[in-house]
């Protein structure tokens, strides 16, 4: 049950890819829709926990400021990271990019954290660099730049979601972090997102769903309802489903496979898709991934295997 979970979850945060892209393209800049969709999914988390257990809503100072830096750097930035780099690249290549902050976590966790990462490690990095050259075919590449830059910076704001959400899961539930953080990135885009711009004609007019969907029209506000709910707050409680049935080791492996569905979504749904050789590409970067994760060991310091679990298998808000 705790890989169908997971299976489960990667599923809804691929076809996600592909969502936000339209949404994207339809008119909403990537600061509007991640402060819709992390403002959804802080009230939902909220709303449980106002039923379920109320002294989440008690923490410490320390504590708050962490889930501060988690939420603006964690959840917040990355947020909007991920959907610049997939206004301007494939919905695939934008989020092979992100998911090279597993290779940051392990070097991170290497040389700050001194713990000890196996010799694979160099393996993996090597795998995932020679890929990412293939499938952005650099010696001829037409790919943004700037929608490059934003994939590495989602990256590097993944890692810091890893580092810092393992730790956190350890202190209190994972719904209350999923609470906290969230609550912090929608202060945050409160602020910066410019959400009141956004013409209450645009949230009603009907949006074509693009790509081999070209003739499906739908209106805005239902496409950012289903962002929020299943594409966001949905794959998270599935996760949460997983904890305690999965070690670490395969939570992140079974999470990789995001990947592929966002790559299979994206050629279904909007036509993208590869050549044989980029194809060659995308293997050899999951490969490194699946390698970079094993390199740690299942249990870090001071944390109990289900907060190990957490960080690994949520992953980054899609």
């Amino acid at each position: 049950m705790g890989y169908l979970y997971a299976l489960l979850a990667s599923l809804l945060f691929g076809l996600n890819g592909s969502t936000t892209k339209v949404i994207v393209e339809a008119g909403l800049s990537p600061a509007q829709l991640t402060f819709v969709r992390v403002t959804v999914v802080a009230l939902l988390a909220g709303g449980l926990l106002l039923a379920t257990n109320r002294r989440a809503f008690r923490i410490s100072r320390r504590q708050l400021a962490v889930m501060a830096v988690l939420g603006v750097a964690g959840v917040a930035l990355i947020q909007w990271f991920y959907a610049v780099a997939i206004s301007l690249l494939p919905v695939g290549i934008a989020l092979m990019l992100e998911y090279t902050g597993v290779l940051i976590v392990a070097l991170v966790a290497r040389f700050v954290f001194q713990e000890r990462v196996k010799p694979r490690i160099w393996l993996a990095i090597g795998c995932v660099l020679i890929g990412m050259a293939v499938v952005a075919q650099i010696w001829a590449s037409t790919l943004s730049g700037l929608g490059v830059l934003a994939g590495i910076l989602a990256a590097v704001c993944l890692a810091v979601y890893f580092l810092v959400g393992e730790r956190q899961v350890a202190a209190t539930s994972p719904l209350a972090v999923s609470f906290w953080s969230m609550l912090f990135a929608s202060a945050f885009w409160l602020m910066f997102s410019a959400w009141w711009q956004i013409e209450p004609q645009t949230l009603v007019q009907d949006v074509a769903l693009n790509g081999n969907l070209e003739a499906v029209s739908l209106p805005l506000w239902l496409l950012m309802l289903w962002n929020g709910v299943f594409g966001s707050f949905a794959p998270y409680l599935l996760s949460y489903m997983a904890l305690g049935r999965l070690n670490a080791t395969a939570a992140g492996i079974v999470s990789a496979s995001e990947v592929l569905f966002a790559f299979a979504f994206a050629f279904l749904w909007l036509g993208e898709s590869l050549d044989g050789l980029q194809m060659l590409g995308v293997v050899l970067v999951l490969a490194g991934i699946v390698v970079a994760q094993t390199a740690r060991p299942n249990r870090v310091v001071d944390l109990d295997l289900a907060s190990q679990d957490q960080a690994l298998l949520n992953g980054p808000l899609r």
